[in-house]
């Protein structure tokens, strides 16, 4: 057991032992639920919003080819891949035995090893687990488009107006709308959302006769 200790708290071995004791704790609560995250909503990961991209943890995974998965998932395997091959070369090249700067040069080459072999084993364990996590279109504005919305404002004109909008999702939200020609749309109407104007940042309605629609 010593031995084991003295290995897991040398070099090279060391930088990933914290890190891996973090990734422990993190799934430990995850597993109770104390930290109420879904480990299968990978944007929730990488930060994902309406007209967003993923955060920069997640766009740099991808471009090593480890992108399709959470990156809480991606980390973990990363390190503690690389501390398993960091403790196994040490044990392999003998560093414990050499002391000075002769262990400092063995160790390094063990550290470069352990890193490149810790990237290349998440990668191929992230090519199967991507299955399990499905990607995920981020959400648009032209996703509202088509969609009624309810007026929350005294009125709508061509340059003023809100309303409340229910995403495909269920959410709901409110934004900006417009109305077009002379149509008058007052609070509590119910508006159908036929176009973007993307340079205004706001959606164009017109009046919606509920008796109308056929799903009714």
């Amino acid at each position: 057991m010593g031995e084991f200790l003295n290995a897991a708290l040398a070099f090279p071995a060391v930088l990933f032992s914290f890190a891996l004791l973090v990734v422990a704790g993190y799934w430990v609560l995850v597993l109770l639920g104390a930290l109420g995250v879904d480990v299968l909503d990978t944007d929730a990961d990488t930060g994902a919003g309406v007209d967003g991209g993923g955060g920069g943890a997640g766009d740099l995974l991808a471009g090593a080819g480890l992108g399709g998965v959470p990156v809480t998932v991606v980390l973990s395997l990363l390190v503690a891949l690389a501390w398993f091959l960091s403790l196994a070369g040490e044990v392999l090249a003998g560093t414990a035995t050499v002391g000075g700067a002769g262990r400092t040069w063995l160790a390094l080459p063990v550290l470069l090893v352990a890193l490149a072999g810790a990237w290349l084993g998440t990668r191929l364990l992230v090519r199967p687990l991507r299955r399990a996590f499905p990607e995920v279109a981020a959400p648009s504005r032209t996703d509202f488009v088509g969609r009624t919305c309810v007026i929350r404002t005294g009125r709508v004109t061509a340059d003023f107006g809100q309303a409340e909008v229910a995403a495909p999702d269920g959410s709901t939200a409110v934004v900006q709308v417009r109305a077009t020609g002379g149509d008058v749309l007052a609070r509590g109407a119910t508006a159908l959302i036929f176009d973007y104007d993307a340079a205004g940042e706001a959606f164009l309605v017109m009046p919606y006769d509920t008796a109308l629609d056929p799903a009714g």
